[in-house]
């Protein structure tokens, strides 16, 4: 039989995949972070007809003669190259700006993907439509430990921060230096037991001395039928030339029921009896009520208490070869030997990408392209059914000879 027809079978057959390959990216022009291949093809082995021949004194080297036996798909590439962004403004919606892939768990397979259209479901787990679970680290106390193994990430629905003593308050604003002495100002501040019970702690701030010469005293107002503990003095700073600066010497910490009070930043001027206390720390426990996710991958509690803290952290994986990496379908894939063990790491860390919440990553299909791949194809499919034909027309020439 001709060489030519199975040579044109041949190109049928890969051009073929090449419409198959093309289709589909045109298919997929709006799926969500899908990334675009493309078929590259490459001959077959040839028959040798004539050997190739050495040159000698009398006569020149001959080259060899082969016939092409016809065409083959050499593979089929994924384009990887990063997506348009596409806003829309959902939280959980998530786009990695990089290299990197979101690793999903699904029926205990871990698989990659770059489409970051997630979802919370009833159990709290971050989740993408195919119900595969988002993989990360999870957070203890506020703290992540990103250098463990990865588990499934989880919003605690109900979830109780702890209330925490309050160990510290802060005194500023200023202390009239024109008031009268013995003239007192009140001041009180809001702190938190272990319980997270809120009470009051009050301070008594006492003119001493001349106005505008001497300072204060400052102590824990007594209750009633308690005793007046020591008071702290704080004494007017003068320069070199026996004027007040406004500033006071002698602000150590006063510690008041075991809180220390921070006095440092107190000022001495005149007309302005503005001091005030503040806690620096210290809660009541509080209840979840919302989250935020951060473009470090960190999911962020925001807790009835103003209190925020970190409930997880996102993982991102990276490949040393993606373009090994098997398709599993819901524009998911999974490792193979040739894409290399995946490389874990935090959203921002160098190769792997920063996230942005509320934006997906589109298509990178180029429709301009893939409809000028159409033509190329259908040419060179009808181009090889022609090579078919003309092969068909000189056989039955062949076997018109009988007659």
């Amino acid at each position: 039989m001709l060489r030519s027809l199975y040579s044109g079978i041949s190109g049928l057959r890969s051009h073929q995949t090449m419409l198959d390959v093309t289709g589909n990216n045109i298919a997929n022009v709006n799926t969500t972070a899908f990334k675009a291949s493309a078929t590259q093809f490459q001959d077959t082995l040839s028959q040798l007809t004539e050997a190739a021949g050495g040159a000698t004194a009398t006569t020149g080297g001959t080259n060899p003669a082969q016939v092409g036996l016809g065409v083959q798909v050499a593979g089929i590439s994924t384009n990887f190259a990063q997506g348009s962004a596409q806003s829309t403004g959902k939280t959980t919606d998530l786009m990695i700006s990089g290299d990197g892939f979101f690793i999903t768990s699904l029926g205990g397979e871990s698989l990659y993907t770059r489409a970051g259209s997630f979802n919370f479901d009833s159990a709290g787990r971050l989740v993408s439509p195919d119900g595969a679970i988002v993989q990360g680290w999870g957070a203890v106390n506020g703290v992540v430990n990103a250098g463990g193994a990865v588990s499934n990430i989880t919003l605690p629905v109900g979830a109780i921060v702890p209330a925490v003593r309050s160990q510290s308050a802060t005194f500023t604003g200023n202390l009239p230096a024109d008031s009268l002495p013995e003239e007192s100002l009140v001041r009180t501040v809001d702190v938190y037991d272990d319980l997270g019970n809120s009470r009051t702690v009050s301070l008594t701030f006492t003119r001493t001395g001349a106005p505008g010469v001497d300072g204060w005293t400052v102590g824990q107002t007594p209750a009633a039928g308690g005793t007046t503990p020591t008071p702290l003095q704080l004494t007017a700073e003068v320069d070199a030339q026996g004027k007040a600066t406004g500033n006071f010497t002698s602000l150590n910490n006063l510690t008041v029921d075991g809180i220390a009070m921070d006095l440092s930043a107190l000022k001495g001027f005149a007309g302005l009896p503005t001091v005030a206390g503040t806690t620096n720390d210290g809660s009541a426990a509080g209840t979840l009520n919302s989250y935020t996710l951060g473009a470090d991958g960190t999911l962020i509690g925001l807790f009835s208490n103003g209190e925020q803290q970190a409930i997880g952290r996102i993982a991102l994986a990276t490949f040393v070869n993606p373009g090994g990496l098997e398709k599993a379908g819901s524009s998911a894939y999974r490792a193979t030997f040739n894409s290399g063990g995946a490389e874990l790491g935090t959203p921002g860390a160098a190769g792997l990408g920063s996230l942005t919440s509320g934006a997906l990553e589109m298509s990178n299909v180029d429709l301009s392209q893939e409809f000028t791949n159409l033509i190329v194809a259908q040419r060179g499919f009808q181009a090889n059914a022609r090579i078919i034909t003309t092969s068909d027309e000189v056989l039955q020439e062949l076997t018109n000879l009988k007659r």
